[in-house]
């Protein structure tokens, strides 16, 4: 089985004159659940955008690979899977309409057999032709995780992954992440605890905010 690996090396990122992180040097492997934890307004979502190539890190460098080969930034999205509260999802169009259109978006054929596994797995499926806007704020953070995992990435990124789920939502999102560990890389990025605890390593972003002389 092929890892995916991620580096980073010597992370700085300020915004204007505010520091919001200095000197994170960390390795991410598959087979395993990282953890990025801090309270809100640390950090966490900057660091993750940085990690998924959305925004750039003041100083320092992140690097992928797929097992020797490095990732270049415009194909990470081929290998990259990302649930966030801030993802785009279309009102005026049903559930797997949106899926179709996320599929000739990246340029793939969009596959059935997948959508349909997903949509149930993530308790969708009786409600895959109703348009979005009428999901409930749960439903949709559900159908995050489909956009997310419809083409089978070996690096999912997921930013307050539980976020406006109930409990069986939880447990129904937990139960993929764990599933998804087997072979795959994921990152999390959450301040709750029941998030962290599917975690084998965190990096606590409070123990990153003091400057280094460099």
């Amino acid at each position: 089985m092929i890892d995916y690996t991620i580096e980073l090396n010597n992370l700085i990122k300020f915004f204007g004159r505010r520091l919001i992180f200095d000197g994170i040097n960390f390795s991410f492997s598959s087979r395993n659940v990282y953890g990025i934890s801090g309270p809100n307004g640390s950090g966490k979502s900057t660091l993750v955008k940085i990690i998924a190539d959305l925004i750039s890190p003041t100083r320092g460098k992140v690097i992928h690979k797929y097992g020797e080969k490095k990732i270049e930034p415009e194909d990470l999205h081929n290998y990259l899977g990302f649930v966030s509260p801030y993802l785009f999802l279309y009102d005026e169009f049903t559930a797997e309409e949106n899926l179709i259109h996320s599929a000739n978006i990246r340029g793939i054929k969009f596959n059935k057999e997948r959508s349909e596994h997903l949509l149930r797995e993530l308790n969708l499926f009786d409600r895959r032709n109703d348009l979005v806007r009428g999901y409930s704020s749960g439903m949709k953070q559900r159908l995050k995780f489909i956009f997310a995992l419809l083409h089978e990435p070996q690096l999912i990124i997921l930013d307050e992954p539980t976020s406006n789920l109930d409990n069986s939502g939880k447990e129904i999102v937990y139960k993929i992440i764990k599933e998804e560990s087997k072979k795959n890389l994921i990152v999390i990025a959450s301040n709750e605890d029941s998030d962290l605890q599917l975690c084998t390593k965190v990096i606590e972003l409070e123990k990153f905010k003091k400057q280094s002389n460099k």
